[in-house]
């Protein structure tokens, strides 16, 4: 991916998407339920810097090379 800026934006609906500054298009996109809203005590979209943040993170690691995708089977959590 060429590197630009990247924003993080609520959508009226609720979600939540990552897009390139100069770009509509979304990345990723976040969607929390209701339940989980009310669980974070409003604070989703702080929570979804976070995500967002951590994910941007490992990708620039994975194209650096840095991470070793040998490690065998992943529990996810």
């Amino acid at each position: 991916m060429p590197t630009s800026f990247l924003e993080i934006v609520e959508l009226p609906d609720g979600r939540i998407e990552l897009r390139r500054a100069d770009d509509e298009g979304s990345l990723v996109t976040l969607a929390f339920s209701e339940d989980a809203k009310v669980f974070l005590q409003g604070q989703h979209v702080e929570v979804a810097k976070a995500m967002l943040s951590v994910g941007v993170q490992m990708a620039g690691k994975l194209v650096e090379g840095d991470v070793d995708r040998d490690q065998g089977p992943r529990v996810l959590h």
